[in-house]
């Protein structure tokens, strides 16, 4: 633990100047068990956002191999990379590394061709059909820097008030003498010249070791892997607005002290092991928090709520106001104005807690005042400051629809948690019971007719609630089927057969019938 005195570290806000607005009280809780680990940030108490990483699926993102072409689209202007994944990375052209050629007059087949070895990192994880998406500008992070070894120049986090973003790019460009370009972190609000140089002379060294291990390695070959997902968090978001670090595992605690210990040891007394009673994330209310995200609706503070669709295109928020009818001698506008800014802020808070990204399309309610849009669009604006993810908003639509984008990086817990329903192959929906047993129906009339009886009742095994679909009301749709079909039928309740299906033959022992 470092004895110097700690420093007061300056305000930062995205604007110029110190921002008026409270910021809200944060902790950050890490828990371990021997599955998975899971992130939470809270916010004033309540989850904002969430991550979960499950042991043997691991996010690449950070990752840095050397990969191997394997095949050059000209028509789509990028490149399939093996990097060792179960399947190929894809390289679009913007992200390939060629000094001196203006990215107008870049094409993919002049740059590279099948069979170049190259360094490449992941940028964006592989979801679905698709593989990593991947960079070769690639991109070191610590604790206050980010070091670009193709880039040149110093950039700094517009989250930093302007006279911060002075002084640390006066220090960078003192400190900054190797090749490549550096980005300053939101992080590095209050750092001294002597950390940031020390971070920088960590990356400096780590791209050397990279180039070191892929001149010796042969394609593909994963040549650095980036931290786990506590650490990341750890690294990217704990500051002065952070009041602590909790976490439930011994281990863990002990290695994210030597990692303090490493980058900014006046921050490790902010990290303690729980010691409280029960499960850390459901005493939290993480659990609830993580759970929720599987609901398609999230409940507003006034008795409103959203409903949240997701499709292959995009996500659709609809926004209701439900129990919301107002109070008093309180307008129709008034009432839908308030619920409307209620659900800019939950909107927000749900795309964080379920990292979704794409096209997002949000349905507000109609309002007719116009200074109540423009309210209301500044309303999600500031809910936004607190994303760290990139987004873009197009102003509210006179059918009061809000368009936007998210970058998606990793996978939500939504898609950690489930997978595709069986039976509606992840439509959202299955068939009723009365519809399966139409299908049930018309499939005996086709076989039936040619299917062996030798004088006895044709036994058609079935789950138990169609066979009572098909008997109730006196048994007229048996009836019926009989009659169209020429054979006597002997239903035979079976609870191991699917709702959709049957089985002719005789009943098998342990079948269950009524």
């Amino acid at each position: 633990m470092s004895t110097r005195t700690r420093r007061r570290r300056r305000p930062s806000s995205s604007g110029g100047g110190t921002s008026t607005r409270k910021k809200p009280v944060k902790k950050i809780l890490v828990s371990v068990d021997a599955a998975e680990t899971r992130v939470a940030i809270l916010e004033d108490g309540k989850t904002a956002e969430c991550y979960i990483e499950r042991r043997g699926q691991q996010s690449s993102v950070g990752h840095v191999w050397k990969g191997k072409v394997t095949n050059v689209l000209a028509g789509m202007e990028a490149a399939f990379v093996d990097v060792g994944l179960p399947k190929n990375g894809f390289l679009h052209v913007d992200e390939v590394v060629a000094m001196g050629v203006p990215k107008h007059k870049r094409k993919i087949a002049e740059l590279l061709k099948k069979g170049d070895d190259i360094i490449v990192q992941a940028t964006k994880d592989a979801m679905g059909t698709k593989g990593v998406r991947l960079t070769m500008q690639l991109s070191l992070a610590g604790r206050y820097l980010v070091y670009v070894p193709y880039g040149d120049g110093v950039g700094i986090s517009k989250r930093l008030s302007d006279d911060e973003r002075t002084r640390l790019k006066s220090i960078c460009g003192a400190i900054h003498k190797a090749e490549g370009g550096i980005i300053v972190r939101t992080a590095a609000a209050g750092a001294s010249a002597e950390e940031l140089q020390r971070d920088l002379l960590h990356l400096v060294r780590l791209w050397a070791a990279l180039q070191q291990r892929g001149d010796a390695a042969a394609s593909p070959a994963l040549l650095y892997t980036e931290a786990d997902i506590s650490l990341r968090v750890i690294r990217d978001l704990l500051n002065d607005d952070v009041e602590a670090v909790v976490v439930d595992q011994p281990e863990q605690h002990e290695r994210i002290l030597k990692f303090l210990a490493r980058t900014s040891p006046e921050m490790a007394d902010r990290v303690s092991l729980y010691d409280g009673d029960g499960d850390m994330m459901r005493q939290m209310g993480v659990e609830a928090a993580i759970d929720s995200t599987l609901d398609r609706r999230a409940p507003l503070p006034s008795g409103g709520y959203l409903i949240i669709d997701d499709t292959e295109a995009m996500t659709v928020i609809d926004v209701n106001s439900g129990r919301n009818v107002g109070k008093g001698r309180s307008r129709l506008e008034e009432t839908v104005t308030r619920t409307n800014l209620e659900a800019a802020k939950e909107v927000v808070r749900q795309l964080r807690l379920r990292d979704i990204g794409g096209i997002i399309i949000i349905d507000f309610i109609d309002m007719d005042d116009v200074e109540n849009r423009k309210a209301l669009k500044a309303a999600l604006d500031e809910a936004l400051e607190a994303d760290r993810t990139r987004t873009f908003v197009v102003d509210i639509s006179p059918l009061g629809l809000v368009e936007m984008t998210r970058q998606n990086v990793f996978e939500g817990p939504r898609e950690i948690m489930c997978e595709p329903c069986p039976e509606c192959e992840g439509e959202g929906s299955v068939l009723t019971l009365d519809t399966l047993a139409v299908h049930v129906e018309r499939r005996l009339r086709s076989e039936l007719p040619s299917a062996e009886s030798n004088g006895t009742p044709a036994s058609v095994r079935v789950h138990p609630r169609i066979a009572d679909l098909l008997e109730e009301e006196g048994g007229e749709r048996l009836a019926a089927l009989i009659d169209g079909t020429g054979k006597d039928v002997k239903l035979v309740r079976d609870e191991e057969i699917a709702p959709g299906d049957f089985r002719l033959g005789e009943a098998e022992k342990g079948s269950r019938r009524r």
